[in-house]
């Protein structure tokens, strides 16, 4: 059973620890940011199969929730939230400050804000990997798309005329080259993210001198967060 633990004062910040069995020793900490376009009704049961699977593979790990948009996400506040819940694994009694290889498992809009985390300025746990999961990498496409019926400008509360600034902050695409690995896996099947928003990622991240990598999977949208099938084989 997972161990819930909270990174501050609002109901959706918390997160669930699961941990390898039988004394173990961790290979790891892998960080699940689970997606459905920053919306609220999408939560953190999404990764809760995906912990399990990981905690089985000697992996611990850290379910994150988020302020979503309409629940108090947003700009800035979802962005706050993903920061200050991944630096909360230095101060858990349960980690005792060794989190070994840190890495962030994001998926859709999950693989969106683990690419963007991996970016941020000073972090007292720095991430040492990220694999992005069909994520929204380039937002301003998404936005051109009207992906999900305009969710990303729901998400950030402006258009990119009326809030060039958070868009420049928040993309993924324009942030580049992340200061460390950066693996997109994307479905071969994917009709929910579509594959040119990976395609602009790794482009613009290798033009820019990171590393990354992309690799197309077996399946559509969800078979990638679902144990036992092929495509989460991949992941």
């Amino acid at each position: 059973m997972p161990q819930r633990f909270t990174y501050g004062a609002h109901a959706e910040q918390f997160g669930e620890l699961t941990f390898p069995q039988d004394g173990r020793t961790a290979r790891g900490t892998v960080v699940i940011i689970h997606g459905g376009y920053w919306r609220a009704k999408y939560s953190l049961e999404l990764g809760r199969p995906l912990a399990a699977d990981l905690a089985g593979r000697g992996w611990v790990a850290v379910n994150l929730e988020y302020r979503r948009a309409g629940n108090g996400g947003g700009w800035p506040e979802t962005f706050d939230d993903i920061s200050a819940g991944i630096d909360a694994l230095a101060d858990l009694p349960e980690l005792a400050g060794a989190q070994g290889t840190v890495i962030a498992l994001g998926h859709s809009a999950g693989g969106h804000l683990a690419v963007w985390a991996a970016g941020r300025k000073e972090p007292r746990v720095p991430l040492d990997g990220v694999v992005s999961q069909s994520g929204v990498l380039d937002l301003l496409r998404a936005h051109e798309l009207g992906l999900s019926s305009g969710a990303a400008e729901n998400f950030l509360g402006a258009s990119p005329e009326e809030g060039p600034e958070r868009w420049e902050a928040a993309d993924p695409v324009r942030a580049v080259p992340a200061p460390v690995p950066v693996f997109v896996l994307h479905g071969s099947e994917d009709t929910t993210v579509p594959v040119e928003l990976a395609e602009n990622y790794v482009r613009a991240a290798k033009a820019a001198g990171g590393t990354s990598e992309l690799r197309l999977i077996p399946g559509d949208h969800f078979e990638m967060i679902t144990p036992g099938t092929a495509g989460w084989a991949e992941v």
